[in-house]
């Protein structure tokens, strides 16, 4: 059973997630330079505050707390101190470049926590071999939304698609820590359906992925109040279901969905090339 991740700072939905089996909270209080990265695109830009990290703890009876603090900086150590005294039972820190940057890190967590390394930049991709082996390194999560527009990639699957996800997942199984990656939709959305982004964690053993906004859909004032609770059972029954494929059909899938991935990144490029002419 894979981690389904949540990020969220509110102790109603903390304690709804903490009554479900396989969930891990996550309270992001990333910030420095998120919104310039990501200007202009759909994605989740954190309010969180370092308090929060403490109301959401307060709820939870059976589920970890991850805490993403902000990029390496001279004010970490203080931001560290402040969230593990509140409670975080990891940390993860995102957009590092450089192996120094997480051993410089991991060394200010001094092992209170476990670390878990954001791999979201082609420099952290390119010199993976020189910081997998990081003291105090628990897992590492490849975060496809800033790592494909440091690759240059027009969609954010495309680094599952080229094989490079798999890369990185091989070398960190190999050093016996744990892999996640992405983020998923409901099992039927998405230009990916969440079903086929389900059967690639399953295919390379992730043990963590990220619930998106749409198992919240906060406009459907029709939804029952249990929807979620459903989603995300729906979403377990399919990793089950998913576990059980022959080996043939493992590869059958993994093909038609680089085929899928491959034909919405062509898409994103042509419609790019036409809005620029």
């Amino acid at each position: 059973m894979m981690d389904f991740l949540q990020i969220t700072n509110d102790p109603y939905m903390a304690r709804r997630c903490d009554a479900l089996p396989g969930m891990r909270l996550f309270v992001d209080l990333e910030v420095h330079g998120k919104a310039a990265r990501q200007a202009g695109r759909n994605t989740f830009i954190s309010t969180h505050q370092p308090q929060d990290v403490g109301r959401v703890k307060a709820e939870l009876r059976r589920s970890q707390l991850m805490v993403r603090v902000n990029p390496l900086h001279e004010g970490s150590a203080a931001e560290l101190d402040t969230v593990l005294k509140q409670g975080a039972d990891s940390v993860m820190l995102p957009m590092f470049q450089t192996p120094g940057e997480l051993r410089a890190f991991s060394h200010m967590v001094a092992g209170r926590v476990p670390v878990v390394a954001l791999l979201e930049t082609a420099g952290a991709l390119h010199s993976l071999d020189a910081w997998v082996d990081t003291p105090g390194l628990s897992e590492v999560f490849v975060g496809l939304n800033d790592l494909h527009l440091s690759l240059g990639c027009a969609f954010m699957f495309e680094p599952l698609a080229s094989g490079l996800v798999d890369r990185v997942s091989a070398r960190v199984h190999s050093q016996g820590l744990r892999f996640g990656f992405g983020g998923i939709a409901r099992l039927n959305e998405g230009l990916v359906p969440g079903r086929d982004v389900l059967a690639e964690h399953v295919r390379l053993g992730s043990a963590a992925v990220i619930l998106s906004r749409t198992f919240h859909h906060p406009s459907e004032q029709n939804v029952a109040a249990h929807g979620f609770d459903d989603e995300v059972a729906a979403l377990r029954q399919a990793e089950g279901d998913l576990s059980k494929r022959t080996s043939q059909q493992v590869e059958f899938d993994r093909s038609r969905i680089r085929g899928l991935i491959e034909s919405v990144a062509a898409s994103m490029v042509r419609r790019s090339a036409e809005g620029m002419a």
